[in-house]
């Protein structure tokens, strides 16, 4: 008996080895172990945020490359290491790395070269010279396209609709659509509908600005996260309220309003209330409409308004000064 107790646990110390040799070698084909692979590694960690984690993929990116001398690759781990800065607000410490790339960079090299110019626009952006910038992002789409790397043609069209006149927005929102449906990146469409549809909104457009909320819903649906998806839905109620179709919008927003609340999204749970102030305005409802707007109010100095947008706070100052007047009228 005990013999046979012992072969069996030999045995399933045997199947457990071969299953841990079998794991050790899926970490180790896991494991980046080219600069291409970093890279790889790098852009993943920066498309969910964790700029940190990039920062030190891009760093082992760029230090395989500049010991192999693979001169393409080392221009784009170290832009890359250069925009984690520049997207966690450490500008200068970016541009002091970014300063590096010269060295490197050349137009003979596809990746290296449309990387770089997509890091200086967004260098050129950050310093408020749009026109600058937009000037970049173009020459970045049109190198790009002449290279055949859509994915990078489509982030260009979508900073020029960022940096570029109102007349330019649209015409390059679009642009960066057809690329990124012809490279088959749907995970950047929902990005670039909302980009066109904020831009329509900002140009007075509001059936247009639905429409791209409704596309830009359709893809975060398909490829984004939670939060990305209640973003959505907020664009789209917030859509229709522009439009007068207060039902639709109250339908959407009001539960909504709970869903932020359960997960403590501060900014949203101000936008929300923000909206469904408009809608109680609409309904001659200045009583809640009051109450909604100060807590709206609220919620958007907590997370900082006064300082990103001036022009916001000063909007739901006038709307709650709006909304206490009609209060007193009514009476």
């Amino acid at each position: 008996m005990r013999n046979s107790v012992t072969t069996i646990i030999i045995i399933l110390l045997t199947i457990i080895m071969i299953g841990n040799y079998a794991m050790a070698d899926e970490i180790q084909e896991n494991t980046p172990q080219t600069a291409d692979e970093f890279l790889k590694q790098g852009d993943d960690l920066f498309s969910n945020r964790q700029f940190e984690e990039a920062r030190e993929a891009y760093t082992k990116a760029a230090e395989i490359a500049k010991a192999e001398g693979l001169n393409s690759q080392c221009t784009e781990a170290i832009s890359m290491i250069a925009r984690t800065y520049l997207t966690t607000d450490q500008k200068e410490e970016g541009r002091v790395i970014f300063a590096k790339v010269v060295e490197t960079a050349t137009p003979n090299d596809p990746m290296g070269w449309s990387r770089y110019l997509s890091v200086r626009g967004r260098f050129e952006w950050k310093n408020g010279t749009n026109e600058k910038a937009a000037e970049t992002f173009k020459e970045m789409y049109y190198y790009s396209v002449d290279h055949e790397i859509h994915d990078r043609a489509a982030d260009a069209a979508r900073m020029i609709g960022i940096t570029g006149t109102p007349e330019e927005q649209i015409e390059w929102g679009l642009k960066g659509i057809a690329e990124a449906e012809a490279a088959g990146q749907t995970g950047i469409l929902g990005p670039l509908w909302n980009n066109l549809g904020a831009t329509y909104e900002e140009q007075k457009e509001y059936d247009k600005c639905l429409e791209a909320y409704l596309k830009a819903r359709e893809y975060h649906y398909k490829t984004g996260d939670e939060l990305s998806k209640l973003i959505a839905d907020w664009a789209v109620g917030h859509a229709y309220r522009l439009t007068a179709d207060n039902k639709k919008a109250e339908k959407i927003l009001k539960p909504l309003l709970k869903k932020f609340e359960e997960i403590d999204n501060i900014e949203f749970i101000g936008w929300t209330l923000k909206d469904l102030g408009h809608i109680q305005m609409y309904k001659h409802k200045y009583d809640k409409a009051v109450e909604l707007f100060f807590e709206s109010r609220a919620k958007l100095i907590e997370v900082g308004i006064k300082d990103w947008g001036p022009q916001y706070y000063q909007e739901i100052n006038m709307l709650l000064d709006q909304a206490k007047m009609m209060h007193e009228e009514s009476k």
